[in-house]
């Protein structure tokens, strides 16, 4: 009889701690009654007058002129005939920015500031047989046209484009739609997304 009253009171004793513990740890646990932190990020939302954009491709990126399947280099490019592949990528830039330049219309006059980070297309090999795609990463700024004020600090973009293999390729090139103008108008459209609806960042932002 007295094993069994003293069990009783272990068992009794051994709640009353367990339950006493898991107050204590649910009041620890409470959220603190703290203010949120003030933010300067403001919405800007994108009226801009594209006027311009510089482009830089630093000579450190690794050109690759090699007819293989996937050479593990920065820059493949085989739009253009054989030449100076930073100074065609950056035209294909230019060209884009103009057409969003004669879209643009808005009060806010920009310029582009564009760097080069990977423009991976595909090789003769690869696009004649299997097919790939193009792999297209830059930063890209935005700063007024006419003080130089920076609105939109740089900010990596990346884009994919399927490129068609074998005999589609082949098809693609006689409709007209060459590496060149698929990648183009790829490009104007991504400068296009890039340059509206809104931003969100640290104002106060320079509308004139």
């Amino acid at each position: 009889m007295m094993k069994l009253i003293r069990f009783l009171a272990l068992a009794f004793l051994a709640l009353s701690v367990t339950a006493c513990g898991s107050i204590e740890t649910a009041t620890r646990n409470l959220p603190l009654d703290v203010p949120p932190l003030a933010s300067d990020e403001q919405v800007l939302t994108r009226n801009y007058s594209v006027q311009g954009m510089t482009f830089a491709a630093s000579d450190e990126l690794q050109v690759s002129e090699r007819n293989s399947y996937y050479p593990f280099v920065d820059i493949v490019w085989r739009g253009d005939p054989i030449g100076d592949r930073r100074q065609q990528i950056g035209a294909i830039f230019q060209t884009a920015a103009d057409r969003v330049a004669l879209t643009n219309d808005g009060a806010i006059p920009v310029v582009l500031d564009i760097e080069l980070v990977r423009f991976h297309g595909v090789t003769e090999r690869t696009r004649f047989s299997v097919g790939g795609n193009y792999h297209i990463v830059f930063m890209m700024a935005v700063r007024h046209a006419e003080t130089g004020v920076l609105i939109e600090p740089g900010r990596k973009i990346v884009g994919n484009l399927s490129a068609p293999g074998g005999s589609a390729a082949i098809l693609a090139d006689q409709r007209g739609q060459t590496e060149k103008v698929r990648v183009t108008d790829y490009i104007t459209q991504m400068l296009k997304d890039e340059t509206a609806g809104e931003y969100i960042g640290l104002g106060p932002f320079q509308h004139s």
